[in-house]
């Protein structure tokens, strides 16, 4: 091919090519601008890419060189190449040299890319190495603050790393070099290296040795901190008094290698010291690193382990209590034999009032059957939150209605991204209340949205949400819909701050290429005043920018005193690095809640508040992106008395506090008194059905509030042995408390009482009729609720028709103890259980209806069976009392006994003996 010919293709083909890479990064990065620029973040995007910048040029220059360097060193200037040959197989033997010493070039290039790349992916470990604030506690080994290990650790073990990486390859690289130019011999020939040769490669070997000493010396002994050689995640005994001073061997092992090796090259005997050393340095590593570690840990220290590992036990116990934030955790005892009577429930009617009777994925079902109004709405999730209703402090449950573009009947570009730009609304149910026909009653509901409380909303509109991830313009010459009315639709006109202004040509026209959609450059409607709105899903916006924080799993949705909405998100600081620290299962073994995150749901503004300014991980971001956080102070308080505690956190807390109460390694070593949090019973697909919010007054408090609460039982037992809470409101806002019931004393657990609800023939009965006559009972999970120093238990129990979506609320299951009532509603339960009166007068009633229906009155769970005097019945009347007793009997074996042939057969004579009995009454 002719050179000019040759020339033009490669110019073409490098213009492609940066047309097929800078183009899109390109856009990419002004649309990232823009966007940042939108929520004010710039800091996040300027810093993060200042820094990738310099570190991938600065990494790359250093790795080219570093490595180049070395082979010009070697190559020499002016000087010859022996000739290197290759058989071509037809007895011609063809020079090779010259283009194997070319590929170093490529070679070069290539490492210094990847060097470039790992560097600039480690900006923010290099920001937080330079930037990181003292935690003001030292580790119990080397007596170093805590931050070395998070901070200025990891940039110590990447900086040695990567220097004995490009160490290593230097060295092969100037040899081979060297070995082409005929200045070193390798074997079979005798080994040896001309002093030029001897004084590159002794050097490079000498510092390789010496790096590695470095990295024994500061990061090996610094990493027996995480260690799991004993009965514990931290150094142990054989790591203190071992693996440690094998360490510090192993390092001067190749320190005193590296002067071997020069003291060689200065006496001519570079390959023989070269050798020797390695080869010493090699077998001490293994002796002092490995086998002797691993022999005292087996024959010395496992025979002993509790008596050796007890002071490295209690430090791991502190450091992982501190980690977790589980060593401000306050303790407090109950006696465990308070009798409640209905004096306590009356004093606890806060509590009471708020038991949340509706479970979060049944009424999720209801509320898009009577709630989604169109089939383009979605509700994507049910949170717990609480408000003040009419002056009472109330648990609620709220559901935005999100837009769901998937669902439009009709899918077109002005329709997805012009005309449904948005979502329309809440609904918001208390968690305790029950219309007649056993639906949750509904605060606010229907569209637009109507509220029949103080709870008001003004601005409905959800731009951003859970479900939102679609671009959207808004601003058009389109009408936006904002919601159906009758046979009509109701429209509306974006008046938020958010969205990037796009009526230019030019920034259509990048949208257009950043979204690959040519309408948006086409489209006639996209006007001068558009703007675009995109990053709409709020864990994606908030993830995007503060990529640095971890979030919580659940965000919630909020209703201000304005009648506007928000989104809260909990954000985390987390460390893998804590030493001595419990990890979870993904590695973490540090972590807190130090963020927390306020979008708000129509204009997308991004808010975050510094929750722990103690933390300090977040005060050493706070340190590399200057502004972008607020003091928690600053938050409006409509928005600070919605905050939650956050749920990822809490079940992480409670799963380790149920090992971890212990302190005494003793007791923690043999596990004596290790707790569990109560697995799920039957068919829930909760991962952690006890674990809940409650409205509730805490044992010696005097107003109720908000909390998460979840209880514990021994390992392998039923029994109940602790509940732990975490606090929400005002100044308690994250006091963790555990509340102990005394070990003498038995306090049932859910699973005992679950078996005792099985047990109760009555309350077995009714569900079993239920469950034969067309519908599905489906058991509501067992709710545990303090009360005073003692508990009551709670199970709804929902009825939907086979077929149906919408489960109704049909009884209330109550027990305190060993007793079992099942009401109507909670108040009847309630009063059936603690109610003297009122049970008896229960019993009394059902008796009555039994005896109507000629069914022998069973005993009513909750006391003896009341004696009142009764007329004798005739005889006549009292066979046909006793053959429909017969009858039901016969009837509800046979049920029991699946056959249904004979079930049927004695439910018609059970028919016709009360038509008889009837018949003769009158």
């Amino acid at each position: 091919m002719p050179r000019g010919i040759r020339r033009i293709l490669l110019s073409f083909l490098a213009v492609l090519f940066l047309a097929m890479v800078g183009v899109p990064w390109l856009a990419g990065f002004f649309t990232d601008w823009f966007w940042f620029g939108e929520i004010g973040f710039q800091t996040v995007f300027a810093t993060a890419l200042v820094w990738r910048i310099a570190l991938f040029f600065i990494g790359g220059a250093f790795a080219f060189a570093y490595f180049y360097g070395n082979v010009r060193l070697a190559r020499g200037a002016g000087k010859a190449f022996p000739v290197l040959y290759i058989n071509r197989g037809d007895g011609i033997n063809v020079d090779v040299s010259r283009t194997v010493t070319r590929l170093f070039f490529p070679a070069a290039v290539v490492l210094a890319f990847v060097t470039a790349v790992s560097l600039a992916a480690s900006w923010m470990t290099l920001l937080k190495g330079f930037n990181g604030v003292l935690l003001g506690s030292a580790d119990p080994i080397f007596g170093r603050d805590i931050s070395f290990y998070l901070f200025k650790l990891p940039v110590i073990s990447g900086v040695l790393d990567a220097l004995i990486v490009l160490t290593f390859l230097s060295l092969l690289a100037v040899m081979v070099m060297y070995w082409l130019r005929g200045e070193i011999t390798l074997p079979p020939a005798r080994a040896s290296a001309k002093p030029r040769a001897a004084r590159h490669i002794g050097g490079l070997l000498a510092l390789w040795f010496v790096l590695l000493g470095l990295r024994h010396w500061i990061v090996g002994t610094s990493n027996l901190l995480y260690s799991t050689t004993g009965p514990l995640v931290g150094a142990s005994y054989t790591d203190v008094h071992v693996a440690l001073p094998g360490l510090y061997v192993t390092a001067v092992a190749a320190f005193l290698a590296a002067v071997w090796v020069v003291f060689g090259v200065l006496r001519d005997k570079l390959v023989w010291s070269a050798v020797s050393a390695l080869v010493a340095y090699v077998v001490v590593s293994l002796f002092a690193r490995g086998l002797v570690p691993a022999g005292f840990q087996k024959l010395v220290v496992s025979p002993n382990e509790l008596a050796r590992e007890a002071p490295y036990l209690r430090y791991h116990i502190d450091a992982t209590r501190r980690a977790w934030g589980l060593d401000k955790v306050v303790g407090r005892d109950l006696s465990g034999e308070v009798q409640l009577d209905i004096s306590d429930i009356k004093a606890n009617a806060a509590t009471v009032d708020n038991v949340r009777l509706w479970e979060r994925d049944l009424l999720m079902q209801t509320f898009k059957q009577l709630q989604e109004i169109r089939t383009y709405y979605d509700f994507v999730s049910v949170d717990d939150d609480r408000y003040t209703v009419d002056g009472r402090y109330r648990q609620v449950h709220l559901s935005a209605r999100e837009l769901n573009v998937q669902s439009l009947p009709t899918r077109t570009f002005i329709n997805e991204r012009l005309t449904f730009t948005h979502g329309m609304g809440v609904t918001m149910a208390p968690v305790n209340q029950v219309t007649s026909e056993g639906l949750p009653v509904l605060f606010v509901k229907d569209l637009p949205p109507v509220s029949t409380i103080s709870v008001k909303l003004t601005r409905p509109e959800i731009y951003y949400g859970e479900l939102a991830n679609d671009y959207v313009f808004v601003g058009t010459r389109q009408k936006e819909f904002d919601y159906p009315a009758g046979d009509t639709n109701i429209y509306s006109t974006y008046k938020g701050r958010g969205g990037v202004p796009v009526g230019s040509f030019l920034r259509k026209l990048l949208y257009a290429f950043q979204f690959g959609s040519l309408k948006i450059l086409l489209s006639d409607d996209i006007r001068e005043n558009a703007k675009v709105l995109y990053r709409r899903n709020i864990i994606e916006r908030a993830t995007t920018a503060m990529p640095f924080l971890d979030f919580d799993a659940d965000p919630y949705l909020i209703v201000t005193d304005a009648g506007e909405l928000k989104w809260i998100l909990d954000a985390y600081t987390i460390s893998d690095a804590y030493p001595y620290a419990q990890r979870a299962s993904n590695g973490t073994s540090y972590m807190r809640n130090s963020v927390k995150v306020v979008i708000d749901a129509y204009d997308g503004s991004v808010d975050a508040y510094i929750a722990d300014p103690a933390d300090p991980v977040v005060q050493t971001y706070a340190r590399i992106f200057s502004g972008i956080f607020k003091p928690l102070a600053a938050m409006p308080p409509d928005v600070r008395r919605h905050v939650r505690y956050p749920g990822d956190l809490f079940r992480l807390q409670t799963a380790l506090h149920a090992t971890y109460h212990m302190t005494e390694p003793d007791a923690f070593y043999h596990r004596e008194d290790q707790w569990q949090i109560p697995g799920a019973l039957d068919k829930s697909t909760n991962e952690n059905p006890f674990q809940r919010h409650i409205v509730m007054r805490l044992p010696g408090e005097k107003n109720p509030e908000f909390i998460f609460m979840t209880p514990f039982t021994p390992r392998g037992k039923d029994n109940l042995a602790a509940w732990m809470v975490a606090r929400m409101d005002g100044d308690n806002y994250g006091k963790l408390l555990v509340y102990s019931f005394p070990k003498q004393s038995l306090v049932y657990g859910p699973r005992q009482i679950a078996n005792r609800i099985n047990q109760d023939t009555d309350i077995s009965r009714q569900l079993t009729l239920w469950d034969q006559r067309g519908s599905e009972v489906i058991r509501g999970e067992l709710l545990v609720i303090p009360i005073e120093e003692s508990l009551i238990y709670v199970q709804p129990i929902y009825l939907r028709a086979q077929g149906g979506n919408i489960p109704e609320l049909k009884r209330v299951v109550v027990a305190h103890e060993n007793r079992v009532v099942m009401g109507e509603t909670l108040e009847e339960g309630l009063n059936a259980l603690f109610g003297a009166g009122a049970a008896t007068q229960q019993r009394i009633n059902t008796q009555d209806s039994l005896s109507t229906l000629g069914v022998a009155p069973s005993v009513v769970p909750g006391g003896p069976t009341p004696q009142r005097p009764q007329p004798a019945p005739s005889g006549a009347v009292s066979d046909l009392l006793r053959q429909a007793q017969t009858h039901y009997d016969r009837a509800i074996a046979a049920q029991r006994a699946g056959n249904w042939a004979e079930y049927g057969r004695e439910l018609e004579q059970l028919g016709a003996a009360l038509r008889a009995l009837q018949a003769g009454k009158q």
